[in-house]
């Protein structure tokens, strides 16, 4: 690619508007099609850095190290929906800390008194907590000001988004019929928003392969609880029985919860695969498309690694 020289992006979620602001603030011309802006799935996130469940651990880590830098300065200015947040992952099985909670700021392992009822192990430490609202409305005007611009329809195909050199599929579950990727399925998440009670910490349980999480994130006067992770559903409906269970087991952990008046319920299909793909293919007309997709729960944690390494991919073109 040279300075000036046209790329697509397809989808808007955070995975897409991070690659097309860091593309285009290169210089390069960027283009994003999406039927959605910003995309759902992105918008119904908690959401907390974290790389959880995702695969090859050598790039996630690298990624997510990427990203974490990029969340700790965007900490530093209010508008972006992003601060530093201390809180607990505490689990109801003595459990060892995953490496990577172990280099963040102020980690240590909870005293027993710290824990809630009925859990026996945890650990506390000070992450990027992302209020999503505000974030992907700030990506938006990050990439307007950069000379980007936005389109809104579905691409049924990558001649579709061209003519263009280089597309960037950031299309997450889409790419399963964009790119023909049998591997990529989806992971049902449910949230429910509410009222804060005067919570100002993070709490997340480790519940392992269970489809029923217990987490909340704080974010000024709301509260969004979780969650589900259902696999292999990608219905987008609100469901009532799901949304109960969050609240109580919620409320179980913190009684304030329980008078809290529900806002909104947020639904997403997590685009999920074996492991996250970002790679280059050549199509047979010569155009280029990176794939930047199926980072399952993560998208938030890996965003802005998978976008610079969608950066040095087009930058070889």
């Amino acid at each position: 690619m040279t300075t000036g020289e046209r790329i697509v992006v397809i989808g808007a979620g955070v995975a897409g508007l991070t690659t097309a602001v860091v593309l285009a603030e290169t210089g390069t011309r960027v283009h994003v099609i999406a039927d959605e802006v910003p995309g759902r799935t992105s918008l119904a996130a908690g959401a907390i850095w974290g790389p959880y469940l995702v695969e090859p651990k050598d790039k996630v880590d690298q990624w997510g190290q990427r990203s974490l830098e990029s969340f700790r300065e965007l900490a530093e200015n209010p508008a972006t929906g992003v601060r530093l947040t201390s809180g607990i992952e505490a689990s109801r099985t003595a459990e060892t800390a995953p490496k990577w909670a172990t280099t963040l700021p102020n980690f240590r392992s909870c005293e027993r008194a710290e824990l809630p009822t009925g859990f026996a192990s945890g650990y506390r430490f000070t992450v990027p907590l992302i209020d999503m609202t505000v974030y992907l409305d700030y990506l938006l005007r990050r990439l307007q000001t950069a000379g980007g611009t936005v389109e809104r329809r579905r691409v049924a195909s990558f001649p579709d988004a061209g003519p263009a050199p280089v597309i960037v599929n950031c299309a997450g579950l889409g790419a399963a019929e964009l790119a023909a990727d049998p591997e990529l399925r989806p992971i049902r998440g449910q949230h429910v928003v509410v009222t804060n009670p005067g919570l100002t910490e993070f709490f997340s349980e480790d519940t392992g392969p269970s489809p029923d999480l217990l987490c909340w994130y704080p974010h000024g006067d709301t509260v969004v609880l979780g969650g589900t992770a259902v696999d292999g559903q990608d219905d987008l409906a609100p469901d009532d029985q799901a949304a109960a269970g969050i609240l109580t087991r919620c409320a179980e952990v913190e009684p304030r919860l329980a008078q809290a008046h529900v806002l909104e319920h947020r639904i997403g299909a997590r685009p999920t695969r074996p492991t996250v793909r970002v790679e280059k293919e050549l199509l047979s007309d010569d155009t280029a498309v990176i794939h930047n997709y199926g980072h399952g729960g993560a998208g938030v944690t890996l965003s802005w690694g998978c976008a610079d390494e969608v950066q040095r991919l087009a930058e070889r073109e």
